[in-house]
């Protein structure tokens, strides 16, 4: 989920520079934003906790 979010930062940075529009928030800060959510997305920040604490298919897969 965070990555779609990160997707849609960067697609309306990429918009707004393309337009030479400002929304009140530097380009620099948008990009920071994106590469942040991002981040938290490798880290596994914001994905669905069942099949870690189940031990995933992984675990299934030994039974």
């Amino acid at each position: 989920m965070l990555a779609i979010a990160a997707a849609v930062v960067f697609g309306i940075a990429f918009l707004l520079d393309l337009l030479n529009a400002s929304i009140g928030i530097g380009m620099t800060a948008l990009i920071a934003l994106g590469l942040c959510l991002l981040a938290l997305h490798q880290a596994g920040v914001g994905t669905a906790g069942v099949s870690s604490w189940r031990g995933g298919w992984r675990g299934r897969a030994r039974r």
